[in-house]
């Protein structure tokens, strides 16, 4: 890694196991997760602004890395993923696979990853657009079509919301709609049939998981994940037909916002609990049971795929749990091939977890920037 956020220089080889990084807030542990998450997504988690990722003072961050199996040296991925500032704050971004330039869409399934971090506290009763994220982030590395599909609805969105407002102010004419209403339709359907798709393969484990976390809970309810959609099937109608007549009937209201008000940008989803919402009735525990129950049913759904379990990235979220969801998570971890925990010190990391893990320290150097060591 070069010039990525507070890292200056970083080479490193972290082996199979737990990798514990530690060190105080601000230090860099959540960085070298957002760089791991850059080579996974082709994008961070923690911003749209990818300017803010190189290094204050240069122009350009690197990160380069080879990804996979011990046992499997000659199979392994290279991965690279270049970012050249631009003004405003913006970067212009190169990825290649193996020397290949390839979109971050087609990156989905070469690093399978899943993230924990503190925001993922909030994705019971926080912002829909952080359980938009959590299913988009999942389906798109189950399934490499749906990143595309993804991305097309993504541009057609942002063109047909720009024609709009140009609509509203009289400067284009409602015809000119017809060609982006035509792929938002079409990438919008694939899109929500995926997220069916995957709701409903993601049922089991999840209801498993939650059991596993929390017997007594379980017994009052099954843990649901469920669809929430701006454009309900009527009367036998696909999905695209939905869509389609749900823009019809807010056609004029759109051309009043300049944007537009139905698709998958819009819908939701929500945990249940014997047919209830979480949001409105769980305590705090119970939601963060039912979040963890959901992060692990994610880590059985990837390893279905092929058997191989995906990395697992724990940023600072130990403290988040109590004693007992701890050991639920230290278990899990344990039976990875590998997995990175971050925490302020290596006190609030169970002594199960310490004994098996390779401990990193994150310090700042003389000159500001970020350094990683291994601990002796």
């Amino acid at each position: 890694m070069r010039d990525l956020r507070g890292y200056a220089v970083l080479d490193a080889v972290f082996e199979a196991g737990p990798q514990l990084v530690h060190g105080p807030n601000a230090a860099g542990k959540t960085s070298l997760l957002e760089a791991i998450v850059l080579l996974a997504w082709g994008r961070s988690h923690r911003t749209g602004v990818e300017g803010e990722l190189v290094r204050w003072g240069q122009e350009l961050a690197r990160i380069e890395a080879r990804v996979g199996r011990p046992d499997a040296v000659e199979a392994r991925d290279a991965i690279e993923v270049v970012l050249v500032r631009t003004a405003p704050g913006g970067a212009r971004k190169r990825i290649r696979v193996n020397g290949v330039a390839r979109r971050s869409a087609a990156l989905a399934g070469t690093l399978r990853t899943i993230l924990f971090a503190p925001e993922d506290m909030l994705l019971v009763s926080g912002s829909p657009t952080l359980r938009r994220e959590a299913l988009d982030g999942l389906a798109s590395q189950r399934s490499p079509a749906y990143a595309r599909d993804l991305a097309t609805y993504g541009r057609a969105l942002q063109q047909r919301n720009g024609l709009l407002r140009l609509i509203r102010e009289e400067q284009a004419t409602r015809a000119e709609l017809r060609f982006w209403d035509e792929q938002l339709l079409e990438a919008g359907a694939a899109v929500r049939e995926e997220r069916h798709r995957l709701l409903a393969a993601l049922a089991a484990p999840l209801a498993a998981a939650h059991a596993e976390i929390a017997p007594d809970e379980a017994a009052t309810g099954r843990l649901e994940a469920v669809y929430a959609t701006n454009a309900p099937q009527q009367g036998g109608e696909s999905v695209r037909d939905a869509l389609a007549r749900r823009l019809a009937e807010t056609a004029e209201k759109e051309v009043w916002n300049g944007t537009t008000l139905i698709g998958p940008h819009r819908d939701d989803m929500t945990f249940e609990m014997g047919g209830r919402p979480l949001a409105s009735f769980a305590s705090r525990g119970q939601q963060r049971t039912a979040i963890l129950a959901f992060k692990l049913a994610e880590l059985d759904l990837l390893t279905e795929l092929d058997g191989r379990p995906p990395l697992l990235l724990l940023d600072d979220v130990f403290s988040e749990l109590d004693p007992a969801r701890r050991a639920h998570l230290v278990r899990r971890i344990a039976a990875l091939p590998q997995a990175f925990v971050t925490t302020t010190t290596l006190e609030d990391i169970d002594p199960a977890l310490r004994s098996i893990g390779t401990a990193w320290a994150v310090r700042p150097a003389a000159d500001g920037t970020a350094v990683l060591e291994r601990d002796a």
